[in-house]
């Protein structure tokens, strides 16, 4: 066992130092993660191991195949359903990502520089400029979200429907259109999509953030799982510490940060 201080009212089980993780793709993309793991590790006495990173589908699996301590990803059905149903208890927002609106580097609304996505929006219908639809999860759940905050009609053929094909084609689909479309920062910023002739032009909205959730394995249907441990970094995520550092992790990409902190403490939900 390591002799590295242990977090108070944490002492791992003595069964296991290791803290079997499942994980959103964009934390590994980044290097969040790895960075965190290795705070955690250092003033824990834990061993962090990734068992998976990816989308969400493949890591709901691994998770109810009782192959993780703690999951970590996006909010959603997804993650409400692995509770409900019974594989995953005390779900927490611990951190958000942040969607942006990209559109050709002509910018026909006019937009470029805005930090209010629903202001953006409202430009964009009213001056007749085309917007993609995109059927990402999280891009269709903040663009109606910014639809409603704007007030503004979908109907004049402003709003084109997403026949791109796949995830990664969508703002490929928008350039040769001459379109915006809302998509995540993370894989504009991480060379994700072909960016040819389009660039980032609304960012900083709060109201384009999704929240991240993190959520322990059930103990009871998996008895054999690190239940202290991934309590342990479960509390550590939402500790002041790793707040802070979320508010500073990867401010060097145009001064903000990657991934936002939460904005208070809320009281976990039990399966």
């Amino acid at each position: 066992m390591s002799d590295r201080k242990v977090l108070q009212g944490a002492s791992p089980a003595s069964s296991s130092d290791v803290v079997r993780a499942v994980v959103i793709g964009g934390m590994t993309m980044t290097g969040l993660w790895q960075r965190i793991s290795a705070m955690f590790e250092a003033r824990s006495g834990y061993r962090v191991k990734l068992v998976h990173s990816g989308p969400r589908p493949l890591l709901a699996r691994a998770f109810r195949q009782g192959m993780a301590d703690i999951l970590t990803m996006h909010s959603g059905d997804i993650t409400t359903n692995l509770v409900a149903d019974g594989y995953g208890i005390n779900l927490r927002p611990w951190t958000k990502n942040e969607l942006v609106i990209v559109g050709p580097v002509s910018d026909p609304a006019g937009i470029r520089g805005m930090r209010d996505g629903a202001e953006a929006l409202w430009h964009i219908a009213n001056k007749g400029a085309f917007f993609v639809d995109f059927f990402g999860i999280g891009s269709r759940e903040v663009f109606h979200r910014l639809l409603k905050d704007a007030g503004v009609s979908t109907k004049g053929g402003w709003i084109l429907k997403d026949e791109s094909g796949g995830h990664l084609g969508v703002v490929e689909f928008a350039r040769k259109h001459n379109a915006y479309v809302i998509v995540g920062r993370i894989p504009v910023l991480y060379g994700k999509f072909p960016m040819r002739g389009m660039e980032i032009m609304v960012e900083g909205d709060p109201a384009m953030r999704r929240p991240y959730m993190v959520m322990e394995a059930d103990p009871e249907r998996f008895p054999g799982t690190n239940a202290a441990g991934a309590r342990a970094f479960s509390d550590f995520l939402l500790s002041d510490e790793v707040q802070a550092f979320l508010a500073e992790f990867g401010t060097e990409h145009g001064g903000l940060p990657l991934f936002y902190p939460v904005g208070s403490r809320p009281r976990s939900v039990s399966g």
